[in-house]
């Protein structure tokens, strides 16, 4: 079942969302399309900032897929200076692709 992931990072900029993106593809362009991700199961990714600093907002296949995507995630986040994120999940109750 699809889930809905919010991760708020309070004082990330947007430099460093940019370099987190950038390693977490791989390459410099960062990740633009679902084929850069590094694991199966993304849906949708939406990032924006916040007067806090960083909020992105995923849906993802199931919350299996997310969690491998996260064993991936925390040491790049680690490394490019990201405070612990403040995570929820919600289950999808209705999703519309185009």
């Amino acid at each position: 079942m699809p889930i809905v992931v919010l991760l708020e990072f309070p004082g990330v900029s947007e430099a460093q969302y940019r370099q987190a993106c950038a390693d977490i593809a791989g390459h410099p362009e960062g990740l633009h399309r679902r084929a850069d991700w590094p694991v199966p199961g993304l849906l949708s990714h939406t990032a924006a900032p916040t007067e806090q600093g960083w909020l992105v907002v995923d849906v993802w296949a199931s919350q299996e897929a997310f969690e491998e995507f996260g064993e991936l995630l925390a040491p790049i986040l680690r490394k490019d200076g990201f405070p612990p994120a403040v995570a929820r999940s919600y289950r999808t109750f209705n999703l519309v692709m185009s």
